[in-house]
């Protein structure tokens, strides 16, 4: 099974993007309390982000999420988040995400900069990181944990804005529980059976027929070759005959 053991923030919302904090999560469980804008939601979201790569709905563009250059004094700020896991198969993982926010002369500008996971190699104990794409990474995650990306957006790391979506239209949440069963996979993974099954059998029918024609053009040949062994043997008789006489 994959637990969490330690997240560090700095730069995203309220946490400022010079001091570095980290939260240790314990086993069973752990419980995150605290007044409200203490930062609570904030661990989720990083969390969320940490593991499937999608922002919290509140901020799909990354100006809100980054820590405002503006409260920093800079033109420019920095976040990252650094999650240590375990997989599935009990490794040690280190996710690490990196963005930047940029006051530019009109607007913001958001930017995901950097994507590393972080591993240990057994053999010489030395730390060795593979960098991503963040789409690449938004699919490694759940493979290591062992968990689909449906099941951490939707279940495991849900966020408050979103948590009410069991009580959506129908198509909506038929598509939630779809995605969270694997149902649709199922589904094609059906499809591409009957389609295979069919072009077997397909292939099955034209290889019976190609073998009924090898069958009748065998019979053939041995009639040719009876046909043939008795003209010779009928041949050989009379040459015996008229040498003979």
């Amino acid at each position: 099974m994959s637990t969490v053991d330690k997240m560090l923030i700095k730069g995203i919302r309220s946490f400022d993007p010079e001091n570095k904090k980290v939260i240790t999560f314990f086993k069973p469980l752990t419980l995150i309390v605290g007044p409200n804008g203490a930062g609570k939601t904030t661990i989720i979201e990083c969390l969320k982000l940490s593991c499937t790569g999608e922002l919290p709905p509140n901020a799909r563009s990354g100006h809100s999420f980054i820590h405002d250059p503006k409260v920093a004094g800079e033109t420019e700020t920095k976040g990252q988040i650094k999650l240590r896991f375990k997989t599935a198969a009990g490794k040690d993982v280190v996710c690490i995400r990196s963005f930047q926010l940029t006051q530019k002369a009109s607007k913001m500008e958001y930017k995901a900069i950097e994507s590393v996971l972080q591993t240990i190699n057994p053999h010489t104990g030395e730390k060795v990181c593979l960098s991503y794409r963040c789409a690449d990474m938004d699919r490694e995650i759940p493979a290591l944990m062992g968990v689909s990306k449906a099941i951490l957006e939707n279940v495991i790391f849900v966020h408050q804005d979103e948590a009410n979506w069991p009580l959506q239209d129908p198509s909506t949440l038929k598509k939630k529980f779809d995605d969270i069963f694997s149902a649709t996979r199922y589904t094609k993974a059906l499809e591409v059976i009957k389609k295979l099954h069919k072009d077997q059998a397909q292939e099955i029918k034209t290889y019976k027929l190609k073998l009924e024609n090898l069958q009748i053009l065998k019979d053939a040949a041995y009639k040719c070759k009876s046909a043939i062994l008795s003209a010779l043997h009928i041949s050989l008789k009379l040459n015996i005959e008229f040498l003979a006489g």
